[in-house]
């Protein structure tokens, strides 16, 4: 199930942009102090880093990820999402506008 709309959350204005303006994203903070990104990924492939786990929930378009540099890239479409743990670095390739929205912890 996508995600589609995000109710009674604090929203950071100021985008959070990495990768020369290949991913960007907003804060969202939920009145009890959790915090989530919304955000997009345009056509590219990058490799992230984590620090507390994460949950990356995709939205709308789809990519490929890999958990390891030697492991085969999955696909990861509108309605799904796929889990990295904390401190681990990941692959994400995307050929045309990925919308995520990154669950930490």
């Amino acid at each position: 199930m996508t995600t589609e709309h995000i109710d009674g959350v604090s929203v950071a204005t100021k985008a959070s942009v990495y990768f020369d303006g290949k991913c960007i994203s907003h804060t969202i903070t939920y009145p009890d102090g959790r915090k989530k990104s919304v955000g997009v990924v345009l056509p590219s492939t990058l490799t992230f880093g984590t620090a507390a786990p994460e949950i990356m929930e995709c939205v709308a378009g789809y990519c490929e990820y890999r958990l390891a540099a030697s492991a085969p890239w999955i696909r990861s479409s509108a309605g799904e999402s796929f889990s990295v743990g904390a401190n681990t670095p990941f692959d994400i390739r995307v050929t045309e506008p990925y919308h995520y929205i990154c669950h930490y912890g």
